[in-house]
């Protein structure tokens, strides 16, 4: 029998199987989101949470305010318009070059096996890390009062997977298609009325070792608040559908602080 990602339950996520491939790409595309709950080996997270929960304080932190799709403001609109209206974030972040070695977060980031499911669910025929030190793997931080404001990613998908949930708060909200971005559509309308608190917010529900991949092109989402002395604790894992794309270092400097030693 083949053995592949040891940090992965196959018994219950068989990530070869056709069959198993099929139906979750299924459900994504039904649902804009697949939550493989108990993908990681409880040993897994644990060897993660306790490599990484100490070097909190080693996390870059930052604290901003930004549009819903994360853009300068345009000066020729007015600021309550929704192209301009400001949300807040607050985060800290461990980067890629951060990550050790032997990591079970990176080992499972480069395992064939991994990328090739995700390839399949996702429709694509590669995936690619970044080509810089930083983007690939992050794991996120927030601790107290800290969020993630509504906005829209700029990625076609994200894959991430809770490592520790805070005591309380934290959730993970989201309004599926807001925009049509590919259309250029921008759906200023439906944008002021998610951030106004007039239309109906989804809660996805997932629990430390799960993994989440979430199509958030065209839908509007959020991390709310964290309430409490338990930090939360997600790691991301970065890919794109081109080889060769890393931050620019001005990104790079924005988001971690410092510039990449391998800017594109």
């Amino acid at each position: 029998m083949r053995v592949s990602c040891p940090h992965v339950r196959l018994d219950s996520h068989p990530l070869d199987d056709p069959g198993y491939r099929d139906r979750c790409r299924d459900e994504l595309e039904a649902a804009g989101v697949l939550v493989l709950e108990g993908f990681f080996t409880p040993e897994a997270v644990a060897e993660v949470v306790t490599a990484s929960a100490h070097r909190e304080d080693e996390a870059y932190y930052a604290t901003s305010t930004h549009n819903v799709y994360l853009t300068p403001p345009d000066p020729g609109l007015s600021v309550s318009h929704p192209f301009n209206r400001q949300v807040a974030s607050s985060k800290g972040l461990l980067a890629d070059d951060q990550i050790p070695a032997g990591s079970p977060l990176r080992e499972v980031y480069g395992d064939g096996s991994f990328r090739s499911f995700l390839c399949s669910v996702l429709g694509t025929e590669a995936i690619h890390p970044y080509d810089d030190d930083l983007s690939s793997i992050n794991i996120h931080f927030a601790a107290d009062g800290r969020e993630l404001g509504w906005h829209f990613d700029n990625s076609s998908f994200a894959v991430t997977m809770l490592l520790q949930a805070p005591g309380s708060g934290g959730h993970f909200e989201y309004v599926p298609a807001v925009r049509d971005a590919d259309a250029g559509e921008m759906g200023f309308d439906r944008v002021a009325d998610v951030l106004d608190g007039t239309v109906e917010v989804k809660r996805l529900d997932f629990s430390p070792g799960d993994l989440v991949v979430f199509r958030g092109r065209n839908a509007m989402h959020r991390v709310t608040p964290t309430v409490g002395a338990v930090t939360r604790m997600l790691v991301v894992f970065a890919f794109n559908d081109r080889p060769g794309v890393g931050l620019s270092d001005s990104a790079s400097r924005t988001f971690y602080g410092r510039g990449s030693a391998r800017p594109s």
